[in-house]
């Protein structure tokens, strides 16, 4: 099942360091302790995104230590600092049994709701984003997160898909949805340019 707890770290890379980086991200994960995390790159920026389970919050001293090494490692070809979110799992319209999706790309979705709407938002997802979700066979995966330690509060939905990354947007962009993507910004998404944005990334294998 979804890992109850995962880190999602995010880099900005030199575009012409991309591969570079992606080699030394790997290197890293082969010599660390820590196992069952995933690479991915960024189909839509010069990005690398690690997620990562966590079994619990005893982990994150030496989790921290980890993160020292990667920063002397693979800092160096970034760009900018990395961006770190530790997100709590919450529920699964599309479940899976293992702690994070296995799929070639994911997509990350973040909405930013105000806590005094949050539960009409959770009762209105279950009607929408989640019956699209449940009667799409493209998206393999779907599990929703909650922030709990991030520069960048709210949801952050974790889907998982196999399919071309085209075929995977039509979901997404078709008449229907985008009348849920409207209704959203009137009642629930808050203000700012991060309220609410998407990204997809292909596994770095």
């Amino acid at each position: 099942m979804s890992a109850s707890l995962i880190t999602a770290v995010e880099l900005s890379v030199k575009p012409d360091r991309i591969e570079a980086a992606a080699e030394a991200w790997k290197a890293h994960h082969a010599a660390s302790s820590f196992t069952g995390r995933a690479l991915f790159r960024s189909l839509e920026g010069s990005k690398l995104l690690e997620l990562a389970p966590v079994a619990g919050w005893e982990e994150f001293p030496a989790l921290r230590e980890d993160w020292a090494q990667l920063w002397d490692t693979v800092g160096p070809l970034a760009e900018g600092d990395f961006r770190r979110q530790v997100l709590g799992f919450v529920d699964a319209p599309k479940p899976i049994d293992t702690p994070l999706p296995l799929t070639p790309y994911v997509q990350m979705r973040h909405i930013e709701v105000p806590p005094g709407v949050h539960t009409a938002y959770r009762a209105w997802r279950e009607e929408t984003i989640y019956d699209v979700v449940r009667t799409s066979d493209e998206v393999e995966a779907f599990v929703a997160y909650h922030s709990v330690v991030s520069t960048e509060p709210g949801v952050m939905f974790v889907s998982g898909f196999s399919c071309d990354p085209a075929e995977y947007n039509a979901v997404f962009t078709s008449p229907r949805y985008q009348e849920i993507v409207r209704q959203a910004g009137d009642r629930y998404i808050a203000g700012g340019e991060r309220g609410l944005f998407t990204e997809i990334y292909a596994r770095v294998s």
